[in-house]
């Protein structure tokens, strides 16, 4: 079984508004290092409108993967991101129906801007990270491998327990249906907004998947505490270790995810 690879997601929360979360790119740099020493390999980055600032800030700080995050946004909102060749890019693979505390977001996304999507990442070197939030997300992954617009590893990220029309049980049981319709090649992670996210970590760390943890996804520990996203980091890789699964390098994240390391 290869390490665990730890996705940290120091964002809004979007179930509690108020927990507090780094802003600036010179705080996002800081937390993005205290994730990586306690055991994450990739940040996953909300930046809408300092995209090329925050880039350059975490790599100014650290080695950890760029993945940059806000796929409601249109394409050329996020052309930053393509032209700072961030590390990668994530692409929902259906369409955006979350009921937030503070926010709705309805956006649909067609399999003409997936392709563009597809496109682009080539053109400048930027790995795609697809968003699975039902089975529907995983006939339009099979969709662009069938037009042979991706290569392999196909990076993927399954949700589950996000509010809205996208929803679907945060339970194992889901988590385990779902992964069997994944087709080969997936490096998959998992992301459950819900008090029962470490059963489901704990289940994705013993299949041999990767986890993402971090006050986007769910802000408090399995004590219930409320806690930073390098505090919900440290507690995961403590689980994973006590369970016998090392936790990945950025060098072994990059070798398992097929990044460029010139990038």
């Amino acid at each position: 079984m290869d390490p665990l690879i730890i996705v940290a997601t120091p964002n809004t929360c979007w179930l509690k508004p108020d927990v507090p979360f780094p802003k600036t790119p010179e705080e996002i740099a800081a937390e993005a290092v205290l994730c990586c020493e306690r055991g994450a390999a990739v940040l996953h980055t909300h930046a809408e409108g300092q995209w090329v600032e925050v880039i350059r800030a975490v790599r100014a700080g650290s080695d950890i993967i760029v993945q940059c995050g806000m796929s409601s946004l249109e394409i050329e909102q996020r052309m930053d991101v393509f032209k700072e060749k961030a590390d990668m890019m994530s692409i929902i693979l259906s369409h955006h129906d979350e009921a937030f505390v503070e926010l709705d977001c309805m956006k649909l996304h067609s399999k003409e801007e997936l392709q563009e999507y597809a496109r682009l990442c080539n053109e400048y070197g930027v790995k795609p990270e697809f968003e699975i939030w039902h089975s529907g997300s995983i006939w339009n992954l099979n969709y662009l491998i069938g037009k042979k617009l991706l290569t392999p590893p196909y990076i993927t990220t399954l949700f589950f327990g996000w509010p809205g029309g996208t929803w679907s049980p945060p339970t194992i049981e889901e988590y385990l249906y779902r992964r069997r319709l994944m087709p080969p090649g997936c490096a998959v992670t998992v992301s459950i907004m819900h008090a029962d996210q470490i059963k489901i970590l704990v289940a994705a760390i013993l299949e041999g998947d990767h986890v993402r943890v971090g006050t986007e996804d769910y802000a408090f520990l399995k004590s219930g505490r409320q806690a930073a996203t390098y505090e919900l980091v440290q507690e995961i890789a403590s689980i994973s270790r006590s369970l016998g699964r090392p936790v990945a390098t950025v060098a072994e994240a990059r070798r398992m995810l097929g990044l460029d390391r010139s990038r």
